[in-house]
């Protein structure tokens, strides 16, 4: 979730209500969505041949693993975590730390959707149709079926799961890959946690029991490990020049930002550099210099806010270093000067360009495979070593798809304006529909746009 495609699950936040509205206006909101997907061609409904596909790669679930066991890499005994939003209904990646004397090992675990989502599959079509998840405020359209998605894709608590397992060991002193290896493994989840108790677990390292099955494992200790490595990459990449939009993201979202940044440069590193593979990398353009300058130009003009001198010569740093120090009423203000002159990324065969906003010369997408297409090809191409004939035709539809997607949003997003609520707390709180009509319009919460990094 992204500096060009930041993307949050709508839901109900935690501590908080549901807003409420009344039958009338949500039929109106139903009725505009209807004329939104009809507008960018995006099927809310699955074929019930897809379903019927999905529904019975969901029988046997437990047999089929155990059968995978002697195949696969067994990481079961490895202390393993989930975190996500409280209202997320599938778990997809998950990780594991480890510290020795020279070096930091990683694991990210992505669920092994091609495991079942292959181009022999109905399902596989249907992903090229829809090319991402679309999630609007309250409303989430799935690429891949949920009966899928949240049963055997979905890597929850103390039930073993099928994965594909990023091992990175990371030099202490400047972070950088020693080693890198991609496989499949057999993974099982000690503890799902929401953002909020992943922060609770920092502050008070007694509250993980209460989330555990076992209390032996050590997800306190792994926890806070995690965290300081996360926030050594974090700060690395911002010296690098890495674009970093939101200067006051949390600790648990540092955590797994930093940690899927890592998986996905990992792999991509392996295709182009190790393999020399054709991929769908992620490239993003960089704005021209006159360009780079009317956003600075708009940013200094702020009242309250001066771009230190030194950082001009780099408008990324120059960027980072106004949003740390200027008013938190102008933050939006920054991002919005920046976003408007950054060209839109794209996903090519070829890495050429690198990626701009997080100064990444290759990059590329793997770790959220239930909801991006590129992700679910890459696990693919990571896994076969084998290149779709029709892999640039399916480049510029995930582009046009996401293009799509978010435009969806953005004209949702201003419809629910016009009717008087408010989409930042309809998306993180959900919509419940009441009788009494009294009650409905009402729109409490804070309004704000996140941007994350492009993970």
């Amino acid at each position: 979730m992204t500096e060009d495609d930041a993307q949050s699950a709508a839901g109900t936040a935690e501590g908080q209500g549901p807003v409420e509205i009344d039958e009338e206006l949500a039929r109106h909101m139903a009725n505009k969505r209807e004329e939104l997907f009809e507008k960018f061609g995006i099927r809310d409904e699955f074929p019930a041949d897809v379903l019927e596909e999905a529904e019975a790669r969901t029988e046997d679930v437990q047999q089929e693993i155990q059968e995978e066991v002697d195949e696969r890499r067994d990481l079961r005994e490895m202390t393993t975590w989930t975190t996500d939003p409280i209202d997320a209904q599938d778990f997809d990646d998950a990780i594991s730390v480890e510290e020795r004397d020279d070096e930091y090992v990683l694991w990210v675990h992505i669920a092994d959707v091609t495991h079942y989502v292959n181009p022999e599959t109905r399902m596989w079509e249907e992903a090229v149709e829809r090319g991402n998840t679309v999630y609007l405020p309250g409303y989430t359209v799935h690429m891949l079926p949920p009966v899928l998605a949240e049963t055997v894709c979905s890597l929850v608590p103390n039930e073993d799961r099928l994965a594909h397992t990023v091992e990175m060991h990371l030099d202490k002193e400047d972070l950088g890959y020693e080693e890198i290896e991609i496989y499949k493994s057999v993974v099982r989840s000690d503890a799902r946690l929401t953002y909020t108790e992943a922060e609770n677990v920092l502050e008070d390292p007694d509250s993980a029991d209460a989330l555990l099955e076992d209390p032996e494992v050590d997800l306190a200790e792994k926890t806070e490990l995690v965290w300081h490595l996360a926030d050594a990459m974090h700060e690395q990449r911002k010296e690098e020049g890495s674009l970093v939009l939101n200067p006051s993201r949390d600790r648990a979202h540092t955590i797994i930002e930093e940690c899927m940044l890592k998986a996905n440069k990992a792999v991509t590193h392996e295709l182009m550099w190790d393999r020399g593979v054709e991929a769908m990398y992620r490239v993003h353009p960089q704005p021209s210099p006159d360009e780079w300058d009317e956003a600075l130009r708009e940013i200094q003009e702020l009242d309250g806010v001066s771009i230190p001198g030194e950082a001009w010569d780099d408008p990324r740093r120059a960027v980072n270093a106004t949003l740390e120090q200027a008013p938190g009423r102008q933050l939006d203000k920054i991002q919005w000067a920046v976003m408007k002159v950054m060209p839109r990324a794209k996903y090519m065969n070829d890495p050429f360009g690198g990626h701009h906003a997080l100064n990444f010369e290759i990059y590329g997408h793997f770790t959220s495979p239930i909801r991006r297409l590129s992700d679910l090809i890459n696990h693919w191409i990571v896994y076969t070593n084998d290149v779709p004939e029709d892999l640039v035709a399916l480049c510029d539809r995930a582009s046009d798809r996401q293009k799509d997607a978010e435009q969806c949003e953005r004209e949702y997003k201003d419809f629910l304006q016009e009717v008087g609520l408010d989409p930042a707390a309809v998306n993180n709180r959900g919509i419940e529909v009441v009788e009494d009509e009294a009650e409905g319009n009402s729109a409490e919460g804070e309004a704000g746009t996140e941007v994350a990094a492009d993970e």
